[in-house]
Order: structure tokens, then C-alpha cells, then sequence
């Protein structure tokens, strides 16, 4: 440690007699009762200030920047009424009697100006986590610079450090890391958007090329990031070499699924063998891929589910893909007549309904062919292409049931099994009631 306990305790007592010292003083009660009744009216006038004021169209005909402004100012209503009544408030005390003896409503206005800042600033931004950790932490700065005391936190953060290899780490330097990390990323995220939608724009690319371009620039980019950021705090890259065999551990033993999963992505994209579009089975899962992500791909069945695989079962299991080479699709549909239908007929009368269902290839007729002579009946299969394998089920039950109709016409009946039960030596058991007499 480079801040001994004597050097602490010696700030801790400074601080301490310092805020004694404001507290014992009786412009000071006066100052915090201002400060509480200021509070006290902005909450009341935040709540009626929301109800008068319509949101949605306010200033909806003034610029961009004055209606963000606006919009801003209304949303923080109750910080706005309350710094203006602090600054008011210390005008008055300033002039009324010693600048000292209003310095805390000066800091308190400080602060409220300083809030206000940051929601304007913070107000870009989306993420609402993001938007807490930002304002928090910019607001606690402002107050200690306001207060006159970031100078000594900065130095007791810095004071206290754990060596590692040639890397000294501070609780200042993971704070500015961790500041510069959120700013790079947030940066890279916004960069990463932009590239996506325009390489998404692009109509010379294949959805798999596309997917395969957006994780690169996304990777690149967070490594950028993270190097200019690690760098921009005095951090030398080449001290982390020290946690390089961890990393390699934890990849060996936690995180090997996830890295397989990873590479399997590349190679999916790559390779080409499935993209986004696809009509793909994948056990008794069907569906389209509506999404390749990092770790896994989306595909969407069409009833509302998604399913999400894993990229790994992707490249080490039987994927059956529909629309691989070609989105033409052959439909089969078996069937069975008794042993009185002539089969020549049965096989006409299934072409013609195949034929004439409208998603039927014109191109590629219907066939049909005697397959089997079962024991119940004749077995057959009927055949028909489609021009995309969306909705097969829905065709192959379309053209069942015109083939039932066709068969109602001409007096072909479809086989069903027949069981015959025989008693050997004995008779069935039979119910019998008995009266008793009242």
C-alpha cells in the first residue's frame, strides 16, 4: 500500500472537523430549512407541472434542440423548480448579508445546475442501465469538484495499489478503465449499427456473406476499443501477459462450449451450408432461419416458436436443409386401395388430382406407382413437385383430400384392417341381473 492508516486517518479527521466547524454554525439551519422548503415546493410543482403539460406534443413545432431541451427540462421538472429556487434564494442571502454564510445554498445550486447537465447529456442515450450508471457517476464527480475535494479523492484513490508483474493497479485506474470501457463501447456499438444496416442495404451480398462481414467489424471493433482503452489509462498490454494462462485455463475447462459454439458460427457462415432463409429440419424441429447469431442460430417455426440451436449441433449433427441448392421441393404422399380398384385407374385419377392443384409444378408432372401389394390392400405413391417447400403439409392435406373426393366418385374404397374374434372351448360371458324380491 503507498497511503499508510496515519495518512488516512489525518484526512478523515480534516474532513471531519472541517464539516463540524459548517455545522456549528447557525447560518447553516437556516441555509438546510431554504434547501428542504425548496424541495418540498419543487415536488409539489413537478406534479402539476405533468399534468398541464401534454409530453407527446410539446413544442412539436419548435426545433429539434429546443424541444429536446424542452422535453428535458419538463421531464426533470422537480430538479429545474428547485435550483431555480436555490439560486434565488443565495442572490438574495449574497446580497443580504456575508457571501459566506450562504455557501452551502451555492454548493446545493451546484449541484441541481450539475443534474440538470447531465440528463440533457445522458438524454442520447437508449440504454436506461447505461443512463443511471452515466448520470450517477458524472453527478458524484461534479459534487466533489463542486465541494472542492475531487483533487484529495483523486490522490486517496490513487494511494492505495496492488502490484502485479509490472502492472499497478489502483482503484482510480479501474475507475478510468472502466469509464473509457463504457465510452469505447457504447462509441463501437453505434459504429457497428451503422455498418450493419449498410452492409444489410447491399443487394450484392449473400445473408450469409452479410452475417459473416457484421461479426468481423463487430469483433474488430471491440478489440480496437478495448486496446485504445486500455492504453488511453497508462495500462501496458504486454503486463496482462501475466493473466494469459488463466484465460487459457478458463477457456479449457468453462468456457469450451462457448468457443466451439463461436467457431462453429464462422464456419456455418463460411461454408455456407446454412443461411438466413432457410427452410431447415433439425431433429423434429422445422423451420426458417431467421437469425445466425454468435453462439447460436434462430429458427423461427412458423407458430409463433423460435427455436434456438446451438452452432455446435449445427455443424456435428444431421441437418436436413430444404432450400440448399434449390427451393424446389417433392412432395410424397402414400396411400392404399382394396384389392377391386383397378390400379391403372387409382394411379390416373392421383395424377390428375396432383395435377391440378395450383402450387403443383407445371413443369415437373405428378407420377404415381404401385408400390406394394399389402395384405389389407394395393399400396401406392404419389409424387409432385413444388416450387418452395413452404407449406407442404398444408398441399400434401389439400390433395388427400381431393383424392378422397375422386374416390367417392368412381366407387374406390380405401382399405381399413378387419379383426376376427373366435372362442375356443367356451362361450363368451354374459351380464346377468338378479331381482330381489322387496
Amino acid at each position: 500500500m503507498d497511503m499508510d492508516l496515519k495518512d488516512l486517518m489525518e484526512f478523515v479527521q480534516t474532513t471531519a472537523r472541517s464539516v463540524g466547524a459548517e455545522i456549528a454554525s447557525p447560518w447553516f439551519y437556516l441555509q438546510f430549512g431554504l434547501i428542504l422548503a425548496a424541495a418540498g415546493i419543487a415536488y409539489a410543482a413537478e406534479a402539476g407541472i405533468r399534468n398541464r403539460i401534454d409530453m407527446t406534443n410539446l413544442a412539436i413545432r419548435w426545433p429539434l434542440p429546443l424541444r429536446h431541451f424542452a422535453r428535458v427540462m419538463v421531464s426533470s421538472a422537480s430538479t429545474a423548480v428547485f435550483t431555480l429556487l436555490v439560486i434565488i434564494s443565495r442572490v438574495v442571502m449574497y446580497h443580504a448579508t456575508w457571501p459566506s454564510r450562504s455557501y452551502l445554498l451555492m454548493v446545493a445550486a451546484k449541484l441541481g445546475l450539475a443534474w440538470l447537465a447531465i440528463r440533457l447529456v445522458t438524454s442520447v442515450l437508449r440504454n436506461a442501465f447505461l443512463v443511471k450508471l452515466v448520470s450517477i457517476t458524472a453527478w458524484f464527480v461534479a459534487a466533489l469538484s463542486i465541494i472542492g475535494q475531487l483533487d484529495a479523492t483523486v490522490e486517496l484513490l490513487d494511494s492505495f495499489a496492488i502490484v502485479l508483474g509490472g502492472l499497478r493497479l489502483t482503484p482510480l485506474l479501474l475507475i478510468k478503465a472502466g469509464a473509457l470501457l463504457i465510452i469505447a463501447l457504447w462509441l463501437t456499438n453505434i459504429a457497428s449499427n451503422f455498418a450493419e444496416s449498410r452492409i444489410n442495404s447491399t443487394t450484392d451480398l449473400t445473408p450469409s456473406v452479410q452475417v459473416l462481414l457484421v461479426k468481423i467489424i463487430r469483433i474488430g471493433l471491440l478489440t480496437v476499443a478495448i486496446v485504445i482503452a486500455l492504453g488511453a489509462v497508462g495500462i501496458d498490454l504486454s503486463a496482462l501477459a501475466v493473466f494469459s494462462g488463466a484465460v487459457g485455463v478458463g477457456i479449457g475447462i468453462g468456457l469450451q462450449k462457448i468457443v466451439a459454439n463461436f467457431i462453429s458460427g464462422i464456419i456455418l457462415l463460411a461454408d455456407k451450408s446454412v443461411k438466413p432463409g432457410d427452410l431447415v429440419t433439425i431433429g423434429d424441429n422445422t423451420g426458417r432461419i431467421s437469425a445466425m447469431k454468435t453462439r447460436y442460430i434462430s429458427v423461427a417455426a412458423g407458430d409463433g416458436r423460435e427455436f434456438l440451436v446451438p452452432n455446435e449441433d449445427l455443424v456435428t449433427q444431421k441437418v436436413v436443409n430444404w432450400t440448399y441448392t434449390d427451393k424446389n421441393t417433392l412432395v410424397k404422399i402414400t396411400f392404399g386401395t382394396n384389392y377391386d380398384a383397378d390400379p391403372k385407374l387409382v394411379c390416373k385419377l392421383a395424377i390428375e388430382t396432383a395435377a391440378a392443384h395450383p402450387r403443383a409444378q407445371k413443369g415437373k408432372p405428378p407420377n404415381c406407382i404401385l408400390t406394394e401389394f399389402a395384405e389389407a390392400g394395393m399400396k401406392f405413391s404419389l409424387t409432385l413437385w413444388l416450387a418452395d417447400p413452404d407449406g407442404m403439409d398444408n398441399v400434401r392435406s389439400d390433395v388427400m383430400l381431393a383424392l378422397w373426393d375422386a374416390f367417392k366418385r368412381e366407387g374406390i374404397r380405401v382399405p381399413y384392417p378387419v379383426r376376427e374374434i373366435r372362442i375356443r372351448g367356451g362361450a363368451l360371458p354374459v351380464e346377468t341381473t338378479v331381482e330381489v324380491p322387496n
